[in-house]
């Protein structure tokens, strides 16, 4: 079972004011070109994988989707989303966890996530549980952090003399549990290589259309200064498949 983090106390508090917590998807400066990889989703049956405040819920069902289902181990992330939710919406809440949901055979178009699965030990079980879940053609878009982000075991800025800014990688091809300190002590992550995501999507029969090792643009940069940092190493990995 995933650590559930977002409902202690503090983390929760500190989360709450990250500004993607509060903007939603505008907050979010990858969300663009995730929202670049996704179909249309008029008439079509969506599930979103730690689904937190459920902005991507209510962003799917204005865009005509038929049914939503948001999943999340959190009841606090839950209770929020409940409440932005206007009631009659096509959207429904669901506390799970990843490893633990059980989704009907060929139930879904959509199986979307963001920032979520890289919480997720047992990741090829879910894999297998997405796959029989989507319809042939369903697709599978998704966000965890970047490889070279998580695999460090300190990681954080290394500042020279000079002021220039380096992140450190160590222990890259040693897959496994990362323990960090990020909003809370003690916060648990599971670091996988790019070869690693290719491999088990394929062998749980998905096709991977696109893969992007995020960076801001260059207007998203001008707009704001603290993304150009975001240059200097991918810190988001954003996968696009289909369920063949």
């Amino acid at each position: 079972m995933a650590q559930n983090i977002y409902d202690d106390p503090g983390f929760f508090a500190g989360y709450s004011q990250l500004r993607r917590s509060q903007e939603g998807l505008d907050g979010a400066p990858e969300w663009p070109a995730l929202q670049a990889l996704l179909p249309g989703l008029n008439a079509r049956r969506v599930v979103d994988l730690g689904c937190g405040f459920g902005w991507f819920c209510r962003w799917a069902s204005g865009q005509g989707a038929a049914e939503v289902l948001g999943v999340d181990v959190s009841a606090n992330m839950l209770a929020k989303a409940a409440d932005m939710t206007d009631a009659g919406a096509a959207i429904s809440y669901l506390r799970s966890g990843l490893e633990t949901l059980s989704l009907a055979d060929a139930s879904v178009d959509l199986v979307y996530s963001s920032l979520a699965l890289h919480y997720i030990d047992d990741v090829v079980a879910l894999l297998g549980m997405l796959h029989r879940a989507l319809v042939p053609g369903g697709r599978l878009v998704f966000s965890v952090e970047h490889p070279v982000y998580m695999a460090p075991a300190n990681p954080g800025w290394i500042v020279d003399a000079a002021g220039k800014k380096t992140w450190p990688v160590d222990g890259y091809s040693v897959e496994g549990q990362r323990t960090t300190n990020w909003l809370a002590d003690g916060v648990i992550k599971y670091h996988r290589t790019i070869g690693s995501w290719f491999a088990l999507l394929r062998r749980h029969g998905f096709v991977i259309t696109e893969l992007i090792e995020w960076s801001p643009t260059d207007a998203q940069v001008a707009a704001n200064a603290a993304l150009a940092e975001e240059r200097e190493r991918p810190m988001l990995l954003l996968i696009g498949a289909e369920r063949c």
